[in-house]
């Protein structure tokens, strides 16, 4: 018997024969793991027809969308400049009885749009900045200070986005009216004006959400080399939230340059009411191609600002400040 077994040699057991799988599933799985879905496969998209059509139809799209989103700044452009009797008369006609720039220097100087003007970026830039420093200290002492109750607080400031604004409006005015502890009346005021736009929930979950996904490893390594809580804000927390930091300030002076209901209600002397409580006033008693260039010059700022954050805005802000 031992002999045997020292003559039978080693064999390894053959390994069990495997079925393969149905062709149609390789090809699926080959395909979702070399390419995306999309409505034309790789084969179709090598046909000069699907290529041409699919072309054709990219380029109709895009002409759709600049029509649709561009059409009523550049006629409103071209209607600023133009005699009221011809914009009546033919409104999608380009000047048939020529350019009447003048348009723009009665609306800025014989209706006084410069002052309102003024007023409204004095508005906007309070705002900005009441909003920019309780988001941005709201959001770091929750997000990277961590308090005790943190949690419990964020979920207060959350809470406070369930509440229609239209609510707040007389409980606001009469904080306004009687401010607590100091008793000052801020009402006729551009204080008044902008106050209330720093109790911005959303601005504060934005940078809070931001900050949550900030590296961990840069921030403990600042502490550990001695930075205190100050300098980690100003100079480490703050250089790494560009992207966020220019998202709350379009939202924060796009918001304040549109906003109608309370700069009415807070600001009652037409001297120092802003551009969306006084066009729809002086419009009533002004020439309509005077207006539609007033009209022009308040949307002049917000566009600029927004084409100067334009790539803060579209490439990584929002991206990274909603990122879970």
């Amino acid at each position: 018997m031992t002999a045997l077994a020292r003559q039978t040699p080693d064999v390894a057991p053959e390994p069990e024969p495997q079925l393969a799988a149905p062709a149609g599933r390789r090809r699926r799985r080959r395909r979702t793991e070399g390419e995306t879905r999309t409505i034309t496969s790789a084969f179709e998209r090598r046909r000069a027809g699907v290529r041409f059509s699919r072309a054709v139809l990219n380029g109709a799209l895009l002409v759709f969308l600049l029509v649709v989103c561009l059409g009523p700044i550049l006629w409103l452009a071209k209607s600023a400049i133009t005699p009221t009797q011809d914009t009546l008369r033919q409104p999608l006609a380009l000047w048939p009885h020529g350019v009447d720039w003048a348009n723009l220097r009665t609306a800025w100087v014989d209706i006084d749009l410069k002052l309102y003007f003024w007023n409204t970026v004095v508005i906007a830039a309070g705002s900005w900045a009441v909003q920019m420093v309780v988001a941005v200290t709201g959001g770091y002492v929750l997000a990277v200070l961590r308090p005790r109750g943190g949690r419990i607080i964020y979920g207060l400031v959350l809470a406070t986005m369930f509440v229609p604004a239209v609510v707040l409006l007389v409980p606001l005015y009469l904080t306004v009216l009687d401010l607590p502890f100091t008793h000052w009346n801020l009402v006729n005021t551009y204080w008044g004006a902008f106050l209330p736009a720093g109790a911005s929930a959303f601005n504060v979950a934005l940078v809070k959400r931001f900050f949550d996904n900030l590296p961990r490893e840069i921030i403990d390594a600042a502490r550990v080399d001695g930075c205190g809580d100050f300098r980690l804000f100003l100079y480490v927390v703050l250089p790494m939230s560009r992207p966020v930091l220019g998202v709350v300030s379009v939202f924060a002076v796009l918001a304040a340059w549109k906003d109608f209901v309370w700069p009415l209600v807070v600001l009652p002397d037409p001297a120092k009411q802003p551009l969306s409580v006084r066009l729809p006033r002086l419009a009533a008693v002004t020439e309509l191609d005077v207006v539609l260039a007033a009209l022009l010059i308040s949307c002049a700022l917000p566009i600029a600002f927004f084409l100067v954050f334009q790539r803060l805005f579209l490439r990584g802000g929002l991206e990274g400040a909603v990122k879970g």
